[in-house]
C-alpha cells in the first residue's frame, strides 16, 4: 500500500505520476472504450435476460460486479464475467479488500497504520488488506507479464505501461519493481471497484427518485443511438451533455471522498478565518483536510444544496461555481488519475441500462438517503435498492 502512487511522496511520487499519466490521455481513453463497452454490454444483457433480478436489485452489488469486469478487462488483460461467473477471485478478492472492519480495534489499527512511520507498521504486522489478496495480484501481475514477454503481446494498458518503465535504464534505486507495479495495479483495481461503483449507485437512485431527469437524459441517449445506427460511440458518448450534467451533480452531492487530504509541501501562512482571528501557520509536512462532502453542501456555494439539480452544470451556470468548491476528484498535481475512466465507465453502463430499462424507486429505496456511520465512504443504510423495468425496444 505505501508504494502506490497516492502513498508516494516527492520525486519518486513525480516520477510514478508521469509513468502512469500515458494510461489515462484522451487517446487511451477512446482506445480502451470498446473494452468498456463490451463489458457494458454484458452486464446490462444479462439483466435484460434475468428479470427475476430486476424486481428489486441491490445496485452496489450488481455495479461491483460490472467494475469488477472493466478493470480486469482493461487494467489486466483478463476478460472476466463477473454477472454469469458470480464468485470468480476478481470480484472475491474486491469484495475482502474493500470490507473494512468496524469497532476500536479496527479504527485504532487504521490510525496506526496511517499515522506511524512504515518500519513500525511492518514490525507489529499490520496490515489494511487480507494477506491472501496481496499474495493473489501479486500472481496475476507476475503472471500476466511473464505471458506477455513470452508471446511477445503488446497492449497499450496499465500494465504495458509500467512494464516498459520497469526495463528502462537509469538509477537502479528508481527502477520499478515487481512490487511497484503490484501497488499502481491494485490501488487503480480497488479506487475503480469501490469508488466507480459507488458513484453508479448515486446515479441510479437519483434517476430513479427523479423520473423527469431520466426522461430528459434518456432522450438525449436514444438520439445518439439513433444517430450512431444503434451504438454509442467514445464521441457521441462525449456529446452527452445532460449526461455530464447528470454524473457531476452527482459527483457534487456525493463525492467519492468526503474528505481530501494534502501533505503542506512547504511554510505558509493562512489569513484569519474571521476578523479579529489570529492568522494560522501551517508547517512543512502538516496534513491538511479539504472538507470536500460540507464544501459541496454549503449553500453559499450551492443554493439548495440537498436539491438533485443538474441544471448547477449546464453550460449557462458551470462558469458560476465558486472556483475550488467542486472537487469530486481533487484539485491540482495530485488530482485523481484515474478520473477520466471513471466518468467514461460509469456513463456508458447509464446510458446503455437507460436505453433498455425504466428505473423505478421501491418500497426499499430510502429518499432522502441516511447514510450509515459504518463506513469510510458514502452508502446508505441498509444499501442501494432500486427497480430495473424492461422497455419495450
Amino acid at each position: 500500500f505505501t508504494k502506490n502512487i497516492f502513498s508516494l511522496r516527492g520525486d519518486r511520487w513525480r516520477q510514478m505520476r508521469n509513468t502512469l499519466s500515458p494510461s489515462f490521455t484522451a487517446s487511451k481513453m477512446k482506445f480502451m472504450f470498446d473494452l468498456l463497452s463490451k463489458c457494458s454490454h454484458d452486464f446490462v444483457d444479462y439483466l435484460v435476460d434475468h428479470p427475476e433480478l430486476c424486481h428489486t436489485i441491490e445496485t452496489k452489488e450488481a455495479f461491483r460486479r460490472y467494475t469488477t469486469d472493466v478493470i480486469a478487462s482493461a487494467a489486466f488483460g483478463i476478460s472476466v464475467n463477473s454477472m454469469k461467473d458470480r464468485d470468480n477471485e476478481f470480484y472475491v478478492k474486491g469484495v475482502e479488500a474493500t470490507k473494512f472492519p468496524a469497532g476500536l480495534f479496527a479504527m485504532a489499527k487504521f490510525m496506526i497504520i496511517i499515522t506511524c512511520p512504515s518500519w513500525l507498521v511492518k514490525s507489529l504486522g499490520l496490515t489494511f488488506f487480507p494477506s491472501n489478496t496481496g499474495v493473489f495480484f501479486k500472481k496475476i501481475v507476475q503472471e500476466t507479464i511473464s505471458a506477455r514477454e513470452d508471446q511477445g503481446i503488446v497492449r497499450p494498458d496499465m500494465i504495458h505501461l509500467l512494464m516498459q518503465s520497469r526495463y528502462k535504464e537509469g538509477d537502479s534505486v528508481h527502477k520499478m519493481s515487481l512490487d511497484d507495479i503490484v501497488s499502481q495495479a491494485f490501488i487503480f483495481f480497488l479506487a475503480g471497484f469501490e469508488t466507480s461503483s459507488t458513484l453508479m449507485c448515486f446515479v441510479a437512485h437519483e434517476l430513479a427518485v427523479n423520473r423527469d431527469i431520466q426522461e430528459r437524459l434518456r432522450k438525449e441517449v436514444l438520439q445518439h443511438l439513433a444517430e450512431g445506427n444503434g451504438e454509442i460511440s467514445y464521441e457521441s458518448l462525449s456529446r452527452m451533455t445532460y449526461m455530464d450534467m447528470v454524473v457531476s451533480e452527482a459527483l457534487r452531492k456525493y463525492p467519492p471522498q468526503i474528505v481530501i487530504d494534502r501533505l503542506c509541501a512547504k511554510r505558509y501562512e493562512l489569513p484569519p478565518s474571521q476578523p479579529g482571528c489570529k492568522n494560522v501557520i501551517v508547517e512543512t509536512d502538516d496534513a491538511v483536510l479539504f472538507p470536500a462532502y460540507a464544501i459541496h453542501h454549503d449553500p453559499k456555494y450551492y443554493p439548495n444544496p440537498a436539491k438533485f439539480d443538474p441544471e448547477r452544470f449546464s453550460e449557462e451556470n458551470k462558469d458560476n461555481i465558486f472556483p475550488y468548491t467542486y472537487l469530486p476528484f481533487g484539485l491540482g498535481p495530485r488530482k485523481c488519475i484515474g478520473n477520466r475512466f471513471a466518468l467514461m465507465e460509469t456513463k456508458i453502463v447509464i446510458a446503455h441500462l437507460l436505453q433498455r430499462f425504466t428505473l423505478k424507486a421501491t418500497e426499499k429505496t430510502v429518499e432522502p438517503i441516511v447514510f450509515t456511520k459504518k463506513e469510510f465512504i458514502l452508502k446508505p443504510v441498509g444499501g442501494f435498492w432500486i427497480s430495473l423495468e424492461k422497455r419495450e425496444m
